[in-house]
C-alpha cells in the first residue's frame, strides 16, 4: 500500500518542519513548498492526496492559490486545509467561505492537525 502524499506549502521554516517531522513520523509522505506558486506547481506535478496551505505567503497568498486548484480540473479534487495563525472567528469564516476542505490554527497543535488530516485520508492497509 502505498504511502499517503501530503503538500506543505509554507513560507516559515519551524512550522514547515513541525508538519514534515510530525506527518513523516505517521507515515505520511511529505513534499514541500515554500510559496504558493511553487506550491501550485507541485499539486500539478505530483498529485498529492491533500495539502496544508498557509495563508500568508509571499508573493501570492493561500487564498489566491486556492482559487486556482480549485479552478484546475487537475487539482480541483484535492482537499486543502488552511493552515494560520488567522484565528479570529471572522477570518476562520471568511477562511472555510473561501473553499478550504478545514482549517487549523498556528500554534499548530500536533493532534489536532493529525486529526484533521485523517478526516481526509482514511487509514490504509
Amino acid at each position: 500500500m502505498s504511502k499517503a502524499k501530503i503538500l506543505v506549502v509554507e513560507d516559515n521554516a519551524l512550522n514547515a518542519k513541525l508538519l514534515r517531522d510530525a506527518l513523516g513520523f505517521n507515515d505520511y509522505e511529505v513534499i514541500e513548498a515554500g510559496t504558493a506558486e511553487a506550491g501550485l506547481e507541485l499539486a500539478v506535478s505530483a498529485s498529492p492526496d491533500l495539502i496544508l496551505m498557509d495563508i500568508h505567503l509571499p508573493g501570492m497568498d493561500g487564498m489566491q492559490a486556492l482559487k486556482i486548484l480549485k479552478a484546475d480540473a487537475k487539482t480541483a479534487k484535492i482537499p486543502v486545509i488552511a493552515v494560520t495563525a488567522s484565528i479570529m472567528p471572522v477570518e476562520s469564516e471568511q477562511i472555510i467561505a473561501a473553499g478550504f476542505d478545514g482549517f487549523q490554527g498556528k500554534p499548530i497543535s500536533i493532534l489536532d492537525m493529525l486529526s484533521e488530516v485523517k478526516r481526509f485520508l482514511p487509514e490504509e492497509g
